[in-house]
């Protein structure tokens, strides 16, 4: 009995001793965990509320018509080159090669009941060129240089930085009144005139606008400059 409660004590002294050896360690960098990046959100007139799963507008919900969450799919929309997969919890993570993501066909949007387009999503990459714009087709035309939207707000955010962009096509920069007066079968969203920049896409939406006045005077959107790489792609 005397043996195993001397040997106890020295047990316990061995590890103790370990223990504060380990503090003076170097810590095994291969184990460390990275640290997360910080990202912020950049303010604007839409929000997306995550308790209630909607995105909201002057603090009051907005009627989608279609709402894209990317929970562990990609939801039907694809890239050309670019690779598009499901992100981690929601989302896709978008690296570009080519700038464009389509949604599916057969939206079936009655364009003037809902002219908003929401894409919330975060830079994760820089890129050469911001582009930004947005192109649809319908039953009576394809995608085109003609008919597109630029966002009235969260353009062109920094490595880090989440914003949501906010389509009015009740104004699109091209082709009004077209959108308003067409059934939407399909968008295109041109994130980037260049390859190289990387996104993780939260959040899509089409949805109705309550109170056009929320998103400021008609004059708010700028007119769009033409594309530098055309809309046609296969």
């Amino acid at each position: 009995m005397k043996r195993q409660s001397w040997i106890g004590p020295s047990v316990a002294l061995v590890a103790a001793s370990a223990l504060l050896a380990a503090c003076h360690r170097p810590a095994d960098k291969a184990r460390a965990p990275a640290a997360a990046e910080p990202t912020v959100e950049r303010a604007g007139p839409v929000r997306w509320n995550a308790a209630a799963g909607d995105f909201e507008l002057g603090g009051k919900p907005l009627k989608t018509v279609k709402l894209w969450t990317f929970d562990g799919s990609t939801e039907g929309f694809t890239a050309m080159g670019s690779r598009i997969t499901p992100a981690p919890g929601q989302g896709i993570a978008v690296t570009m090669a080519d700038p464009t993501i389509r949604s599916p066909r057969g939206l079936n949007v009655p364009g003037g009941q809902y002219p908003l387009v929401l894409v919330r999503l975060t830079r994760t990459a820089p890129a050469a060129a911001w582009d930004g714009a947005l192109y649809y087709s319908t039953v009576n035309h394809p995608e085109t240089i003609n008919f597109l939207g630029k966002p009235l707000f969260g353009a062109d955010p920094h490595v880090g930085e989440t914003t949501t962009l906010v389509y009015d096509m009740s104004r699109q920069a091209a082709g009004a009144p077209d959108w308003t007066q067409s059934t939407i079968d399909q968008i295109r969203l041109d994130v980037e005139d260049k390859p190289g920049g990387a996104f993780l896409i939260h959040q899509i939406a089409i949805a109705e606008s309550p109170d056009p006045a929320a998103l400021g005077p008609v004059a708010a959107a700028a007119p769009a400059a033409a594309p530098k790489t055309p809309a046609p792609k296969s």
